[in-house]
């Protein structure tokens, strides 16, 4: 179980699942995550992933996209159609930023481009994981109603009639921020900013924007809670 150490904000203990089919990278992964308090569990394909997803839940999953067999974004779009809501990190050689907004629509959280620097995977990763994590004493933010539904910020669990729902830790991040300004108009910009999206652009936010109205939504193509606000951006609507 994971759990923040208290000294500098790290999530420490968390169990990431990495997920590539070269066995290089694999064991520099396996290291440098375990070397900065992490517990690792490994795999080179997605076959093999989901065998280790059959006995144990990781905090997280770092995943290889150009895999043979299923690849990558195959199994993001699996995994998030079974209600996997854990952080899922893309690795790929292709950065491009049209790459980055395939990983997302596909239901992943972050996309990193290969070659990368191994700190910059640890603090991505440590970033998502806070997501989950309580929020500190200073964040106010109450339980949210959005007709049927209510979404717990401390938990990142969204709740209705049909049950309870973790939400990803991108969709924790979006109704969040828009939580915490209920009414106002927020640009695409400053929610890119919000959301550490401004390397890959405005478009992601679109991207979540999307993926959150289909879970709040009773129908997503006519948004009453989350709005948009032509030429200006967002605005989420709470209430009954």
């Amino acid at each position: 179980m994971m759990g923040l150490d208290g000294r500098d904000g790290s999530v420490a203990g968390a169990h990431i699942l990495v997920v590539d089919d070269d066995p290089r990278l694999r064991r520099l992964l396996q290291r440098y995550l375990t070397e900065h308090g992490f517990r690792i569990s490994a795999a080179s394909s997605a076959a093999e992933a989901r065998q280790v997803l059959g006995f144990m839940q990781p905090d997280a999953m770092v995943l290889d996209v150009t895999m043979p067999g299923e690849n990558g974004l195959a199994l993001t779009r699996a995994l998030r159609q079974e209600g996997q809501d854990l952080p899922i990190l893309l690795l790929t050689a292709r950065g491009e930023p049209e790459d980055r907004i395939t990983g997302l629509e596909a239901g992943a959280d972050d996309y990193l481009g290969k070659p990368f620097e191994p700190r910059e995977l640890l603090l991505r990763l440590k970033a998502h994981l806070r997501r989950f994590a309580p929020p500190a004493p200073s964040d106010n933010l109450r339980v949210v109603r959005l007709g049927g539904l209510e979404f717990d910020p401390a938990r990142g669990l969204l709740s209705g009639p049909e049950g309870s729902v973790h939400l990803t830790g991108g969709e924790v991040a979006l109704l969040s921020a828009l939580a915490r300004r209920p009414n106002e108009v927020l640009a695409r910009d400053e929610i890119a900013r919000l959301l550490d999206m401004e390397e890959i652009g405005e478009r992601a936010v679109d991207v979540q924007v999307t993926r959150l109205r289909r879970r709040i939504e009773p129908d997503p193509r006519e948004p009453r809670f989350l709005q948009t606000v032509r030429g200006k951006g967002y605005v989420l609507k709470p209430g009954m």
